[in-house]
């Protein structure tokens, strides 16, 4: 009885089977588009990654927790990096093929031609279901977490700028372009939590974060250029520039503006955290040096100043006593 009712929330909707063709394949194509049943698809999903989280939490991260014995800060943290250092390798790897399967590497121009991007292959449309569905199920996992009420504004800060951006990318049509930041974003998030975690399991690891420092300026740079490449060059010199929303085309200025304004706005926002996390960083450890230096300074004073107390207390005990050199000399 419900079986019509459960396939609109376990399998994609919207599919549009393209006839095969003698120039292109001897086979038929299935393509797909968006449209409100997404939403059913979506909330499925999203239960499905709240046990996955648990799945991890439980039987992965607590188990080293016990055996580390982390502080409460660490602790959160360590859950923290976990859990989102094993969603972005699964993104990253999942996000790769699909860019090597449909050559969006090896051909750049495939970000902005053939635009409107309104039919989509079934692995690109499910990997944008699971991404939206993921970072959905990070609003209750704040309940579930108890994490602080001095977190928790931060955490749907970080939460609702993924969303707004994977969804426009999935609503205006801008997957190809979406996909390729995801992944190269992902990447340079992976390394560093995957760090993160090394560096709470050995303090004194820290090359992790000098790579990341540098990848996350490079994927800054590298994410800026390839959009204004696409929104700037590609897209502003194609024939159609009309609204048209049956079409899927929303390739006008004020579009093209208002998405390449959100993205500059979303990097400096990154890089104004990473420059304060790195001035934060060298000030700890420029405050902690003279402390060191300090107290070496304390040691050795205190060590000489013993040895002169007992080189005065021998003096006085030799000046005294009978056999002493100076008393011997006096004597002789």
């Amino acid at each position: 009885i419900t079986a019509k009712a459960a396939v609109i929330f376990v399998t994609l909707q919207y599919n549009v089977t393209i006839p095969a063709t003698e120039e292109q394949s001897a086979e038929t194509i299935s393509l797909y588009h968006y449209g409100i049943k997404d939403l059913a698809t979506i909330f499925f999903y999203m239960l499905v990654a709240i046990i996955i989280h648990a799945i991890i939490q439980e039987y992965v991260l607590d188990k080293i927790n016990r055996k580390m014995h982390f502080s409460k800060t660490k602790h959160s943290k360590f859950n923290e990096s976990g859990q989102l250092s094993a969603f972005y390798l699964f993104s990253c790897v999942w996000g790769t093929s699909i860019l090597v399967s449909e050559n969006y590497i090896s051909d750049p121009t495939s970000l902005w031609r053939d635009y409107p991007h309104a039919l989509i292959p079934f692995q690109m449309k499910f990997f944008y279901i699971l991404q939206l569905a993921y970072w959905f199920h990070a609003f209750p996992e704040l309940y579930f977490q108890k994490t602080k009420k001095e977190d928790i504004f931060r955490q749907i800060v970080y939460i609702g700028l993924y969303l707004f951006h994977i969804a426009g990318a999935y609503l205006l049509n801008l997957t190809h372009l979406g996909l390729v930041l995801l992944v190269l974003h992902y990447f340079v998030e992976f390394l560093f939590h995957i760090s993160r975690l090394f560096y709470f399991s050995d303090e004194r690891y820290q090359k992790g974060f000098s790579l990341w420092a540098v990848l996350f300026v490079l994927g800054r740079l590298l994410t800026l250029i390839l959009s204004v490449l696409t929104f700037g060059f590609g897209l502003a010199r194609a024939e159609d520039q009309q609204l048209n929303f049956s079409t899927g085309n929303f390739n006008i200025l004020a579009v093209r503006i208002s998405v390449l304004a959100s993205i500059c706005m979303a990097q400096a926002f990154m890089m104004w955290k990473f420059i304060n996390f790195q001035l934060r960083r060298w000030r700890e450890h420029s405050s902690s040096q003279p402390q060191s230096v300090k107290k070496k300074f304390v040691t050795a004073k205190g060590k000489t100043s013993r040895r002169e107390r007992e080189n005065g207390i021998n003096g006085t005990v030799t000046s005294n006593g009978a056999d002493s050199p100076r008393s011997r000399k006096d004597k002789s």
